[in-house]
């Protein structure tokens, strides 16, 4: 599949991934609305020669009214959309017993609650044989100590996913669940809370972004409800 002349909707679009998938997509030809919650960092996000097919909002996903406002911006540029990628997400770390109850709170409104938000407002505004996918990651399949509450919400995403893509595949809209293992994107050294521990060498984040883009545009899984990494 050819990305020229898409529409596409990169939630989280100033992170490691997101930015990554954004500049990918957009070199691809696609016309890009991007979200995230700091405009210097969305601004760094594409080229000068792309900034005809790229737009840029501000927002903050947790609330339900900001996911339809992107929604509403992008179909006034394009008229419907073609993919939608959520890249957004917030990790904490700590045993159960240590975790604050507004750190657990945040991990499931940023993790799951703005996912859910996002895939109500856009479904309705997605072309037929269009795609929203999101990055669970493998920790939903495989929780570990000192970060069972950042597993829960992206389990609880995973899960939420699996019945949204059946919902969704009736619209002929394809909902792909994206588990990669650890990457080196940045986002243990800005948890909001709790230190990280010692990880292993995680995967490039170039290769697992170009893995997501070409998960995109594969017809042969058009028909699966979700669809791990590989």
């Amino acid at each position: 599949m050819s990305f020229e002349g898409k529409t596409a909707v990169v939630l989280g679009a100033s992170g490691a991934l997101g930015s990554r998938i954004s500049t990918m997509l957009a070199t691809e030809g696609a016309h890009l609305t991007l979200v995230g919650r700091r405009a210097d960092a969305l601004d760094a996000v594409g080229s000068p020669s792309q900034a005809d097919r790229i737009e840029r909002i501000v927002a903050d996903l947790r609330d339900p009214a900001a996911a339809s406002a992107v929604v509403d911006s992008a179909k006034a540029r394009t008229g419907e959309i073609d993919f939608v990628v959520n890249a957004a997400g917030v990790v904490a770390f700590g045993n159960v017993d240590e975790l604050e109850g507004d750190v657990v709170e945040e991990l499931f409104l940023s993790n799951t609650f703005a996912a859910i938000f996002a895939a109500q407002a856009c479904l309705p505004a997605m072309s037929k044989g269009g795609t929203i996918a999101s990055i669970s990651g493998v920790i939903a399949e495989q929780n570990m100590p000192g970060m069972a509450a950042y597993g829960a919400s992206k389990a609880a995403l995973r899960s939420f996913n699996e019945g949204f893509g059946r919902e969704a595949r009736r619209q002929k809209v394809r909902v792909l669940d994206i588990r990669p293992p650890h990457t080196e994107t940045g986002l243990v050294d800005r948890a909001i809370a709790g230190t990280a521990p010692n990880f292993p060498t995680g995967l490039d984040p170039d290769a697992v972004a170009s893995t997501i883009v070409d998960a995109l545009a594969d017809d042969a899984v058009k028909d699966l409800p979700a669809s791990s990494f590989s």
